[in-house]
């Protein structure tokens, strides 16, 4: 039976592409919002990181009607580390639409997520966005993009996708590139062309396959899913089906369907509608939703294997618990607990009690956690990444990506030095002609860790980097990583501008005047390969004898001031990262200097 009525579509794209102000633009179009409403851009991003950083993090639903017809949307985000939520949300919908910049073409988040569409039989939509760029390349980044569909060997229905392209910032799109056209309509009318309708049947045995979880202050856990068969209605007894495979008996207090930003209440739903359900204690991703009396499960959500891993311990600083609330092992332990209910591409070891090892797909991905807890309260201290590597055939493998970066053509150069020390082969160059270049390369994971921020500094902040898990090799033996010591404080107290300033010519300082210091907190980088023992508490010592200049103001250079991402990157081996609500310290993972190892 299909549901006319109906429309399940996923926006996919690689990340800052558009996918989230596209959006904006179908759900303003679509009657969502009044005429004279304000209303903020990028509304689905509704996190404060997400806002902050302009990235989609979690997936989200939502729905708009068109010519009497509902169009259930689900905005996935852009970044590979986040690939999970693209790859749950995928089991929702019946098409995409797949998002391409009209400039930067397809990116490995492109291939990743367009790859993940195609092995599912989804009907993809080419949206090229950006059409009012002055860079734009239209006509090769639609050559590039079915290169990607034969590269991705898709089959000869799906090479025959429908293309629109848009301008999702001022709310256009156009079938061809010479219409006029003032509106999204085009786009309305290919997707309720193009995406074929739900099928399932409503009088079949009830499967609801659970996608995301929620939670809502008055009906506590909310299971988000689609229908594939049956109905169901408020107050039914359902049975639930875990990882286990063992089934549950319970009861649904509340239905409800999406509509804009807001969630409706419904008596009842079917197959093809999308749903969120309350009443259902302790469900979780990838549960089935079944028949109370005839319970038939639906295949679990299967996500790629995570690539990276950092452990997550007590803070054990002389500064633990002066600044943070959840402060016990407890504490940590019951958020990632809590953490592994909403996130599927993540893992936890809880083998330990004060130390947990935590493994997802990427710095990125675990940094959004580290962030998310310290302004939740928590306090803790986190390790240098190492990639998860794995034996086959008794021989040592570890996790490769695909690297594309894009720079002035000017930089090439010291990039390819840096990649080169860093065991990266390179695939493919690319001269576009605009004074840009875009070179692709095969790297091991472990060779990206604390890369960024060199390349950053390497191209002057113009290149951009992506990057895509690509399977594993054999392990490509010892690699270099930081090739500077550290500045480590040798006792407790607040650091002076005297002592800073005479320790300015042996590198790079990290804090700034009357800062509190511990023994083994890192203060700086040493200029040197070694570790160097410092005194940043130091003092003047006074005189009742003046010397002509020697009085003089000093002035301090600015210090180097580390975010989280930046500090994760920095840290070696036998150091760690320092996390509270108010601050992010280096620490040496042995604070006494007497018990540490000479360098």
């Amino acid at each position: 039976m299909t549901r006319d009525n109906i429309r399940n579509i996923a926006i996919i794209a690689h990340v800052d592409h558009g996918k989230t102000t596209l959006l904006d633009g179908m759900l303003k179009q679509g009657g969502i919002f009044r005429a004279n409403e304000r209303v903020q851009e990028r509304v689905m991003d509704n996190i404060d990181l997400e806002r902050e950083r302009g990235i989609t993090i979690m997936a989200k639903n939502t729905a708009v009607a068109y010519k009497g017809i509902k169009i259930n949307i689900v905005d996935t985000p852009g970044h590979a580390d986040f690939g999970g939520e693209v790859e749950r949300t995928l089991k929702m919908v019946d098409g995409v639409l797949l998002l391409v910049d009209a400039s930067e073409g397809p990116l490995p988040q492109t291939r990743f997520v367009l790859k993940k569409a195609l092995d599912l039989q989804l009907p993809p939509l080419l949206v090229i966005n950006k059409i009012d760029r002055p860079d734009a390349r239209i006509q090769e980044v639609l050559n590039e993009v079915y290169d990607l569909f034969i590269d991705l060997d898709a089959t000869e229905d799906q090479l025959d996708f429908p293309i629109v392209y848009t301008n999702a910032k001022m709310g256009i799109a156009k079938a061809n590139l010479d219409d006029a056209s003032e509106n999204l309509q085009p786009l309305f009318d290919l997707i309720l062309k193009t995406i074929p309708a739900p099928e399932g049947d409503k009088d079949g045995v009830l499967q609801i396959l659970v996608t995301n979880i929620d939670y809502n202050d008055y009906v506590g856990r909310l299971a988000i899913g689609r229908i594939f068969s049956g109905t169901v209605k408020s107050a039914d007894a359902v049975s639930v089906i875990d990882d286990k495979g063992a089934v549950v008996k319970t009861k649904i207090t509340s239905i409800y369907t999406f509509q804009g930003l807001d969630r409706m209440d419904a008596k009842e739903a079917s197959a093809g509608d999308i749903v969120a359900l309350a009443g259902i204690e302790g469900i979780n991703i990838g549960d089935t939703i079944t028949d109370a009396e005839r319970p038939a499960p639906l295949p679990r959500i299967k996500v790629d294997e995570p690539t990276i891993s950092m452990i997550f311990s007590v803070n054990t600083s002389p500064f633990a618990g002066k600044e943070g609330k959840l402060v016990t092992s407890r504490n940590l332990r019951e958020r990632l607990q809590k953490e592994l209910l909403y996130n599927v591409a993540i893992r936890v070891e809880f083998d330990n009690t004060d130390s947990f090892k935590v493994m997802g797909r990427g710095e990125l991905q675990l940094s959004i956690i580290i962030e998310m807890m310290r302004r939740e309260g928590y306090e803790l201290t986190v390790s240098m990444p190492e990639t998860i590597t794995k034996q086959v055939n008794g021989a040592l493998h570890e996790p490769m990506e695909l690297l594309v970066i894009d720079v002035p053509e000017e930089f090439v150069g010291v990039v390819t030095q840096q990649i080169g020390m860093r065991k990266g082969r390179m695939q493919k160059m690319q001269n576009n002609g605009h004074g840009r270049v875009r070179i692709e390369y095969r790297i091991p994971s472990r060779g990206l860790i604390g890369f960024r921020s060199q390349f950053l500094t390497d191209t002057k902040g113009t290149g951009l980097l992506n990057h895509l898990f690509d399977g594993y090799e054999l392990w490509h033996g010892p690699m270099s990583k930081r090739q500077t010591g550290a500045l480590v404080a040798d006792r407790q107290g607040n650091s002076t501008i005297y002592a800073l300033f005479h320790l300015q010519p042996r590198g790079t300082i990290f804090i700034k005047e009357s800062t509190p210091v511990y023994e083994g907190m890192i203060v700086g980088e040493n200029s040197r390969d070694n570790d160097l023992a410092v005194n940043v508490t130091k003092e003047k010592k006074l005189t009742n004898m003046r010397a002509a200049g020697s009085d003089d103001l000093v002035q301090l250079v600015p210090p180097k001031i580390m975010s989280l991402e930046q500090a994760i990157e920095f840290i070696k081996e036998d150091e760690l990262v320092e996390v509270t609500p108010q601050s992010i310290r280096l620490r040496k993972g042995t604070l006494s200097s007497n018990k540490r190892p000479k360098t």
